[in-house]
């Protein structure tokens, strides 16, 4: 019964059969019908003219993302607990040739604008120090917390105020969406966001991410860098089937809604343990190494968090028997 990650559930049927039907000569790359589908398709959904690409990884969205803001010289604002920080190698570093992550505080591992004005009032513009040229938020945050339309807009304001570029990495943009039952576009570029990771392999998908740019001035200089990065795959129709499939009737929204239903079920069973509000599909809870152990002996997956905390994710396909057998163990702790 696993509640490691939501990276570890299956492929959504409707992805597979995407993937069934492209598999039939098309031009390579990214010149194949349905990749360029991509931008239509999701400028419909935003409500506003976007650019999108495809590429394979969430890492690779969210540093091509801040390749295209951020000088080598710059600095990226974000989360001392942000994804970009704690979880890939270096890689914001790598793609963007040096630029520096400056760690801001925020509850509920999310940024405010005091808190992002609490980086930038000690700097000095001057050659010796490095300047931020983007902010970067997670949708829902490391803590699985969400950001309000109007949270977004306020750190959009201070974006704009200070020149800066924003970046939202939706690596759970479904979960967040179907959280707050806004539009995707009130929940990100309606606030001032220039370029969103949009996650799909933690939602169904298999193997495919887009990275959609609503400052679409900087899309045309990420198509070079997601080659130069070798992200650039031959048969990218396979990609673009599978992000075409999701957006297909909403499927990346039903599919955040199962998931987030399946946390708010296990969070009604432990209130007093819970460490952060459950606003997605995950949930961080205060238990003993003993108690986690008791779990883990009954067959539950799920990683540790910290020395007295486990986090629970769940995914699209949560099974109900092992949701509610995962609510009773916890309850009989």
């Amino acid at each position: 019964m696993q509640f490691l990650s939501d990276n570890a559930a299956a492929v959504h049927p409707a992805v597979w059969e995407a993937m069934k039907d492209a598999d039939a000569p098309q031009p390579p790359y990214d010149n194949d019908a349905l990749s360029q589908a991509l931008d239509d398709a999701f400028s419909a959904l935003f409500g506003r003219p976007v650019s999108a690409i495809w590429v394979a990884s969430g890492t690779a969205a969210n540093c091509l993302a801040l390749a295209t803001m951020v000088p080598p010289h710059g600095g990226v604002i974000c989360h001392r607990d942000a994804h970009i920080e704690n979880d890939e190698c270096g890689a914001p570093g790598f793609f963007t040739h040096g630029a520096k992550l400056m760690l801001a505080e925020g509850e509920n591992a999310k940024l405010t604008p005091e808190s992002i004005n609490a980086v930038i009032g000690p700097i000095r513009r001057d050659v010796h120090r490095v300047w931020p040229h983007a902010i970067s938020i997670t949708q829902a945050s490391e803590a699985g917390c969400v950001y309000q339309p109007q949270e977004v807009a306020a750190i959009g304001a201070v974006a704009r105020a200070q020149g800066l570029k924003l970046h939202m990495d939706g690596a759970r943009f479904a979960n967040a969406v179907a959280y707050l039952g806004c539009t995707p576009a009130a929940a990100s570029c309606e606030g001032g966001v220039d370029a969103l990771s949009f996650g799909f392999v933690k939602n169904g998908g298999m193997s495919a991410e887009a990275l959609v740019y609503f400052d679409q001035a900087l899309a045309e200089d990420v198509k070079f860098r997601r080659k130069r990065a070798g992200h650039l795959q031959s048969k990218g129709r396979f990609l673009a089937a599978q992000i075409l499939a999701m957006l297909k009737g909403d499927l990346w929204l039903a599919n955040g809604r199962a998931a987030n239903a399946a946390a708010a079920e296990i969070a009604s069973n432990v209130k007093d343990r819970l460490l952060y509000p459950v606003e997605a599909n995950e949930v961080f809870l205060r238990l003993t190494e003993a108690e986690r152990d008791a779990l883990r002996a009954q067959g539950f997956g799920f990683y540790d968090w910290g020395a007295d905390g486990a986090r629970f994710v769940t995914a699209w396909n949560a099974q109900d028997e092992h949701v509610t057998a995962l609510s009773r163990a916890l309850a009989a702790l």
